[in-house]
């Protein structure tokens, strides 16, 4: 399930990006407790994510790289991410980019997910 949905321009470094969703996600989840991140979001970004909230903190968990792998490695949480990326693909929407307004395609991510959730539902109740 996606939290927060932030469709930025491409001129803004991930890092940069990853504070849009986080200022979102600060009061609505406060139940949240860990993010887990990509080695490109290493750097001033834990600090900050440390400083997000005086109470219930957050902790930013850097997904690394083994340094002795070689080729393709399936690496820990990193497929959630890939997987929820292959779900939005599945909507014809998000096969190009239609979109003009940034809003708008946001609105799309969601309407996705919402699509995945309630068929899931759905199939749950019919057990």
């Amino acid at each position: 399930m996606v939290l927060a949905v932030v469709v930025h321009a491409a001129n803004l470094q991930d890092r940069d990006g990853a504070k849009l969703v986080l200022e979102r996600l600060r009061r609505k989840f406060s139940r949240l407790r860990l993010i887990w991140a990509d080695g490109a979001y290493a750097g001033e970004l834990l600090a900050w994510v440390r400083e997000l909230r005086v109470w219930r903190k957050l902790r930013l968990e850097i997904v690394k790289r083994s340094d002795t792998a070689r080729g393709f490695v399936v690496q820990p949480k990193r497929w959630i991410v890939e997987r929820t990326f292959a779900w939005l693909a599945r909507h014809r929407r998000h096969a190009k980019d239609y979109e003009r307004n940034p809003e708008t395609s946001e609105a799309m991510i969601y309407v996705a997910m919402i699509s995945l959730m309630s068929r899931r539902l759905a199939r749950q109740n019919r057990l």
